[in-house]
C-alpha cells in the first residue's frame, strides 16, 4: 500500500516538474558518482553498484530522448579509475563491454537513432571493450537524433595539457604558425569531441565537483551545474528534471543580467542615441521585471528627434 501511495506522489511530482519546464537543455553531461557507496549501503558487492549504476544508465537515456536533449554524454571511466585494485578493474572492463554491446543491439537504440561514440584515450583500453566501442559505434554511424558519448579512459585536464605540449612541440619545430592556432584547431586536436558544447552537468553522490570533465566544452560555455545527492543508482527521473529546472533557471537569470546591462547603457548613452532606444528596448522588454524600463520609454517618447 505504502509502495502504491508512493508512486502516485512520485509521479503526480515528476509531472508537477514537467510542468515547469519551457524545454531541455541540447547536451547534458553526467558525473556517474557513488556505484560503490550505493553497494556498500545495500551490503553488496562493488560490482553489483556498478551493474544497477548501468540500469540507471539506460533510463537517463530514455529519458532524455523523451524530454528533447540531443546529447548525452556519460563518465563512465576515468584515467584515475586505472588505479583502482586489477579485480574491480576487470570487472568494470567486463559490464562496460557487455553494455556496449547490449545497447548496439537494443531495439530502443535504434528506433531512437542514437549514435553511440566513445570518447577518451581509448587505446589503453583492453582489446575487448576496443572491440565493443568498434562494434557499437559501426552499429549506430548512421543515426544522429540522439548521441550518446560514452566517456572511457577519460581526463580532462591531461588531455588539455597534452594537446598544449603537442602545439607547443610544432610551433617550436616551425610545423605550425602560433597564428594557426584557433579554436576549431585545438577542438580538432581533443579525443573527446561532443558535436555541441554542454549546457548543463549533473553530478550524482553529494561530493561538488566537476572532476575535469569536459573543461573545455563545458566551462567555455559556462554550462549550468547540479549537485545532488542521491548515488547514480538511485537517480530518478524526478532528478533529472530538477536538474534542468536548474539550468532553466540560470539561463533566465543570464538573459535577466544581459537585459539589465543593456538598459544600464542605455541610461548612460547621449541623446543622438536615444532615438534608437525603442527598438532595442524592444528586444529586451520580456526579460525585465515590469516597469524596469518605464523611464527609458518615456525619454524616448518625448526627446525630440532632429530633422
Amino acid at each position: 500500500m505504502l509502495r502504491r501511495v508512493r508512486r502516485l506522489v512520485d509521479g503526480a511530482y515528476e509531472r508537477l516538474l514537467e510542468r515547469e519546464l519551457s524545454g531541455a537543455p541540447t547536451h547534458v553531461a553526467v558525473i556517474q558518482d557513488g556505484n560503490r557507496r550505493y553497494a556498500r549501503k545495500q551490503g553488496a558487492e562493488k560490482t553489483e553498484g556498478h551493474r544497477a549504476g548501468a540500469d540507471t544508465t539506460e533510463q537517463v537515456l530514455h529519458w532524455c530522448g523523451d524530454l528533447g536533449v540531443e546529447e548525452l554524454t556519460l563518465y563512465a571511466f576515468s584515467t584515475e579509475n586505472f588505479e583502482r585494485p586489477r579485480e574491480e578493474r576487470e570487472a568494470l572492463f567486463d559490464l562496460v563491454t557487455e553494455k556496449l554491446r547490449a545497447f548496439a543491439d537494443s531495439e530502443e537504440v535504434h528506433d531512437r537513432a542514437v549514435r553511440i561514440r566513445a570518447i577518451g584515450e581509448t587505446e589503453q583500453l583492453p582489446e575487448r571493450v576496443r572491440d565493443a566501442i568498434a562494434y557499437a559505434e559501426s552499429r549506430t554511424a548512421e543515426y544522429d537524433d540522439l548521441y550518446l558519448n560514452v566517456a572511457l579512459a577519460y581526463g580532462g585536464r591531461a588531455e588539455l595539457l597534452g594537446v598544449a605540449r603537442d602545439i607547443a612541440a610544432e610551433a617550436a619545430g616551425g610545423e605550425l604558425d602560433p597564428e594557426d592556432v584557433t579554436v576549431d584547431e585545438i577542438e580538432s586536436r581533443l579525443t573527446a569531441r561532443p558535436t555541441r558544447a554542454v549546457d548543463l552537468i549533473i553530478r550524482t553522490g553529494g561530493d561538488e565537483r566537476t572532476s575535469n570533465f569536459l573543461p573545455w566544452h563545458a566551462n567555455g560555455n559556462e554550462a549550468a551545474v547540479y549537485f545532488c545527492t542521491p548515488y547514480w543508482p538511485e537517480f530518478s527521473r524526478a532528478d533529472l528534471l530538477r536538474a534542468i529546472r536548474t539550468y532553466e533557471s540560470r539561463q533566465e537569470s543570464w538573459r535577466r543580467t544581459r537585459a539589465q546591462r543593456a538598459a544600464a547603457l542605455l541610461r548612460a548613452v547621449g541623446d543622438a542615441e536615444l532615438q534608437e532606444a525603442p527598438r532595442v528596448i524592444g528586444r529586451f522588454r520580456e526579460s525585465l521585471p515590469d516597469g524596469e524600463l518605464d523611464d527609458i520609454d518615456e525619454s524616448a517618447e518625448t526627446e525630440p528627434r532632429a530633422d
